[in-house]
């Protein structure tokens, strides 16, 4: 295939880039009776690295051959743009459209070939080749604490070792699962799914394990509902044990990216504890790569596991000589795609330019990025942006975030200042934008653009407006349905943070900001509950036998967001309740449609809990209002 690409396509230097899958797809088989075919059949693994390579694989290049975490019917269509193999293939792709215009260029002035660069594939080698090293060792400790400051690139090179190592894996019929942690994001934002999704992908790994796990689950229907201990247990450490027993050495490797963005404290303290009982085992070997920025939690929970049980590297430590190499090399790959696409000088900005924007980043990769990302988005006016990110440096700046904070106040300020606005009209433009970036950073699960729109009562134009220069900050897709998403927590910390946002007007009022939101939440659901909201007409009927696309018809994106996570809100903005309040209006005329939503939602266990802490709300006001009578 590769030989006959080339012959078709003689002026452009090419590569076939080749996918592979890592589980395995039901056969087609006809039916008996019906003489239909459908895929109920064995399972089996139809793409493996040696057919996507043809045995070929030593002319390809690790580049060029890709692992996907799905069957041959799912590896193509990816949900969010955070599974597994997605961001690799995006990059392949961008790579492909970027260099399109100069091999047209080039074909028009008669040139035989085009280069176009490669990804810097010499940054951070070290770090990795020693974290290859513990994983493949045999007797080495079972946790490594990958440990580095905001925007070092912990979550870069936790995905790297989730892709390459899971291809290395797969050849040596090895095993791997991960679970990348991220506040405000659902299910990631807290441990609630964390050992179930971790067993249920060690499962489909191992044939064997997925037996011990079967067994597991049936002696255990309610194990989803019981504590993180027993989960961990039943789930994971004891079926882990079972294949110990059996004495075939077996190995295992856990990647955990950003346990810091775990909701609970508690929680990371009891996911370090039971993590380190992974180093009992003798057979079967469980490697746990673990990266989280150096919070005081995570740092006390490092305190009570034995020495022979983790190692630590930490990222901040690293020679800054090595650390700018690394960003420098990284500038160099961006600025070559930029300048290449609006059709720059070749080496545009200048290796001297390349230095201040190096050390402008003071050792910090988001920095980079976000200056990249938004230079990148200028197009025509890429080195008009180039200017704003190199005035944005002060000379008293005495830590590295501080650089990042001025990347930021400069793309929130280049949003205000880029159109032609009059003073009055500025101002508002000010607030509508630190008021939906406020909304979007304290979300407790990500919202698309036209949900976010209902719930802030802004309309669909208005969000698109505001948002339009944002993306060097945020991930913005084309598919208005795809929820919005940082692309790094810093964000979050400068928004809410007064000692690292230099501008009151982007500042975020955290505690007024959750308020805004749950009185949203409830003006939307006084709007939409109603009796039998998804018209079933049948008192009888079974949850499951309602679709999901009948759900989100009835119930869409932002109602459910709000059933959720209303109280959560009233929660966070330390809301005081009183007797006449829209709260008590709520419940007296929806209570029950809340919770027929919620079961509708299969949330009812969350409703419960929901409750609960609205009931702790009242009982603080309560007492409130009685010490100041008693006064």
């Amino acid at each position: 295939m590769h030989e006959d690409f080339c012959k078709a396509f003689p002026y452009v230097d090419s590569k076939i880039v080749q996918f592979f899958e890592l589980e395995k797809s039901p056969t087609v088989v006809q039916d008996k009776e019906s003489r239909r075919w459908t895929r109920t059949g064995p399972p089996t693994l139809l793409v493996s690295p040696a057919s996507a390579t043809r045995g070929r694989a030593w002319e390809m290049g690790d580049d060029y051959i890709i692992s996907l975490p799905g069957n041959h019917s799912s590896m193509i269509k990816f949900s969010e743009n955070d599974r597994h193999g997605y961001e690799r293939v995006i990059d392949v792709l961008q790579d492909f459209v970027n260099c399109a215009d100069t091999v047209i260029k080039n074909r028009l002035l008669g040139n035989t070939r085009s280069q176009s660069p490669s990804k810097p594939r010499d940054t951070r080698v070290n770090v990795l080749e020693e974290i290859r090293t513990w994983a493949d060792g045999q007797y080495g400790r079972c946790i490594y604490w990958l440990n580095g400051l905001a925007g070092t690139g912990k979550s870069t090179i936790a995905r790297t070792i989730a892709r390459t190592i899971a291809r290395e894996y797969f050849e040596r019929n090895d095993h791997i699962a991960s679970f990348f942690f991220s506040k405000g994001d659902g299910d990631v934002g807290n441990a609630s799914k964390f050992f179930t999704t971790i067993a249920l992908q060690l499962a489909k790994r191992s044939p064997l394990l997925e037996g011990y796990l079967c067994d597991a689950i049936s002696k255990n229907n309610d194990i989803k509902d019981q504590s993180l201990r027993d989960q961990w247990h039943q789930l994971v450490l004891h079926p882990l044990k079972k294949l110990d027993v059996t004495s075939q050495k077996t190995s295992f490797i856990l990647v955990i990216d950003a346990l810091d963005e775990c909701d609970s404290e508690n929680d990371i303290r009891i996911l370090l504890d039971l993590l380190a009982e992974a180093q009992d085992l003798r057979y079967t070997r469980l490697r746990i790569l673990l990266t989280s920025r150096p919070e005081v939690p995570i740092r006390n929970g490092f305190i009570g596991i034995p020495t022979v049980a983790h190692q630590t590297f930490l990222l901040h430590n690293i020679p800054p000589s090595v650390v700018n190499h690394d960003i420098l090399l990284y500038l160099q790959f961006k600025m070559s795609i930029i300048a290449r696409q609006y059709s720059l000088a070749p080496d545009w900005p200048g290796p001297n330019i390349r230095l201040t924007l190096m050390n402008n980043a003071s050792g910090l990769f988001i920095w980079a990025a976000t200056a990249c990302r938004f230079i990148h988005e200028g197009k025509r006016f890429a080195p008009r942006r180039l200017e704003t990110i190199l005035k944005a440096n002060s000379g008293s700046v005495t830590r590295p975030d501080q650089h990042l904070d001025e990347v930021y106040t400069a793309v929130l300020t280049h949003c205000i200042y880029s159109n032609a606005l009059n003073d009055e009209e500025r101002v508002e433009q000010c607030k509508l934008l630190t008021f939906v970036l406020g909304s979007i950073v304290i979300l407790f699960s990500p919202l698309s653009c036209g949900s976010l729109a209902t719930l802030l009562s802004i309309t669909q134009y208005g969000i698109d407006q505001t948002l339009e220069e944002l993306h060097a900050i945020l991930a913005i897709l084309s598919d208005q349905n795809h929820p919005l998403r940082l692309h790094h927590p810093s964000f979050r910390d400068f928004l809410l943070n007064k000692d690292r946002c230099p501008d009151p007007k982007f500042l975020v009022d955290e505690e007024q900001a959750h308020l805004t939101l749950a009185k949203n939440c409830i003006r939307l659901m006084s709007d939409f509950l109603k009796q039998d909201i998804c018209k079933v007409n049948a008192p009888g009927k079974f949850v499951k036998e309602l679709s999901s696309n009948q759900l989100a018809h009835y119930l869409p994106q932002e109602v459910q967001y709000a059933c959720l996570y209303w109280i959560s809100h009233l929660e966070k903005g330390k809301i005081r309740l009183d007797d006449s309040d829209e709260v008590l209006r709520f419940l007296q005329s929806h209570f029950i449609h809340w919770l027929e939503a919620l079961c509708w939602m299969q949330k009812i266990s969350e409703g419960i809990l929901a409750i609960i802490a609205l009931e702790s709300l009242a009982n603080v006001s309560f007492l409130e209002r009685s010490g100041k009578g008693l006064d």
